[in-house]
C-alpha cells in the first residue's frame, strides 16, 4: 500500500484576489468587548476561552465589515463569535442535540420579546438580536431568520451524515455547504451594518444571487482547504477535499489542487458578475454597490484572516501563508 502523505501544498488564493484589504478602526475595542460578551454568556472552560483568543474572530469581523459604525460592528462581531462557538459545540452534538438547540435559537429570533430561551446559545441569540432589530429593515430581518433556519437544517443533515459515515456527492455537498457555512446570514448582516434598504426584488435578481453564491463558495471552499488538516486529524468527512477524493478518485494533493482551482474560478465569477450588474435607480445602485463591496470585503478578509487566526495552522499561519506547505497532523485515536 502507498504510504500516507506527510504534507500538502495549498493553492495561492491570496495572490489571485486583488480586492483591497481594509480594517475597521474599532477592531481592538470590538474584539475585546465581544470576547467578554461571549465568555459571560457561553459558559466556556478556560481551555476553550484560551482557544478563542487565538481565533481572532474580531479581526475577521473588522476586515469583513470595515466601514461599519461601532454599534453595528459590535452586533456583527458578537454574531461571529457566537457562530464559531456554535460550530464548536455542534461538532459534539448528534442530530437530536443540534435540532433541540436550533429550535431554542429560532424561537429567540422569531419571538425576541416573549420567548424565554433555555440554552446559553439561545439567550445570547436573543441579546444580539434585540440590538439588531431596531435599525434592520424587515427584509434584512427576514433574510437573516430564513438563512439561519437553512443553516440549522443543513447542520442537522451534516450531523446525520457524520454519524452514518456518509460522504455526499459533489453537487449535494455544494448545496449543503452553502448553508452549513453560515455565510448567508453574514450577507444579511452586510445590509444591517450599512443601513441598507434594498428591495426584495433587487436582492432576488439573478446577478445579485450569483454574486452571493460566488462569495459563499470562495469563503466556504477555501475554508475546506485551510481546515482540512485539523478535520482529517479528527476523522471529519464534511470537506470538499474528501468529497473529491472519493468521487473522482484523486489523491490528496490532486484533490487540494482541484478545490483550489474551483476557489479561483469563484473569484473570477464574482469579478465577472460584478461587471454585469444592471442599473435600477441612482439610490438603489448606490446601495447595491455597497452590498457587493461588502461581499468583496468578505472574500479578501476571510482569506487573509485564515492565516492570522490560530484556528487552522496554530501559530504557524504566517509561515504557511508564505510557503503554502502544511505538515499533516496524525489522526487522533
Amino acid at each position: 500500500m502507498p504510504s500516507q502523505p506527510m504534507k500538502i501544498v495549498i493553492p495561492d488564493l491570496v495572490s489571485h484576489c486583488d480586492f483591497p484589504l481594509r480594517c475597521n478602526p474599532c477592531e481592538a475595542q470590538a474584539s475585546l468587548e465581544c470576547k467578554e460578551w461571549l465568555f459571560r454568556g457561553g459558559k466556556m472552560s478556560e481551555k476553550k476561552k484560551s482557544a478563542f483568543h487565538g481565533l481572532k474572530a474580531g479581526l475577521l469581523t473588522s476586515w469583513c465589515y470595515p466601514k461599519a459604525s461601532y454599534n453595528e460592528l459590535r452586533v456583527c462581531c458578537d454574531f461571529m463569535n457566537w457562530l464559531f462557538h456554535l460550530d464548536n459545540i455542534s461538532d459534539d452534538m448528534n442530530d437530536y442535540g443540534t435540532s433541540r438547540t436550533a429550535v431554542d435559537i429560532m424561537n429567540a429570533l422569531y419571538h425576541p420579546h416573549t420567548y424565554s430561551p433555555v440554552s446559553p446559545e439561545g439567550r445570547m441569540t436573543q441579546d444580539y438580536w434585540r440590538r439588531l432589530i431596531p435599525t434592520a429593515t424587515p427584509g434584512t430581518q427576514q433574510r437573516f431568520m430564513e438563512t439561519m433556519d437553512f443553516f440549522f437544517q443543513a447542520v442537522t443533515q451534516q450531523a446525520v451524515d457524520r454519524a452514518n459515515g456518509v460522504v455526499p456527492d459533489l453537487d449535494s455537498y455544494i448545496a449543503l455547504r452553502r448553508d452549513t457555512s453560515g455565510c448567508k446570514p453574514c450577507w444579511a448582516l452586510i445590509e444591517y451594518a450599512y443601513n441598507l434598504d434594498i428591495p426584495d426584488e433587487v436582492m432576488e435578481h439573478p446577478v445579485i444571487v450569483s454574486l452571493g453564491e460566488a462569495a459563499n463558495d470562495l469563503v466556504t471552499w477555501s475554508n475546506d482547504i485551510f481546515s482540512y488538516n485539523v478535520e482529517q486529524s479528527k476523522g471529519d468527512t464534511h470537506n470538499m477535499i474528501v468529497v473529491m477524493m472519493k468521487q473522482e478518485g484523486l489523491d490528496l494533493q490532486g484533490a487540494v489542487e482541484f478545490v483550489g482551482n474551483l476557489c479561483k474560478q469563484s473569484i473570477d465569477r464574482f469579478v465577472e458578475d460584478r461587471g454585469n450588474l444592471p442599473s435600477w435607480s441612482p439610490e438603489i445602485d448606490r446601495q447595491v454597490e455597497t452590498y457587493v463591496e461588502g461581499l468583496a470585503d468578505w472574500i479578501v478578509g476571510s482569506l487573509h484572516w485564515s492565516f492570522e487566526s490560530e484556528r487552522y495552522f496554530g501559530k504557524t499561519g504566517l509561515e504557511v501563508k508564505q510557503t503554502r506547505v502544511v505538515d499533516l497532523l496524525p489522526r487522533r485515536s
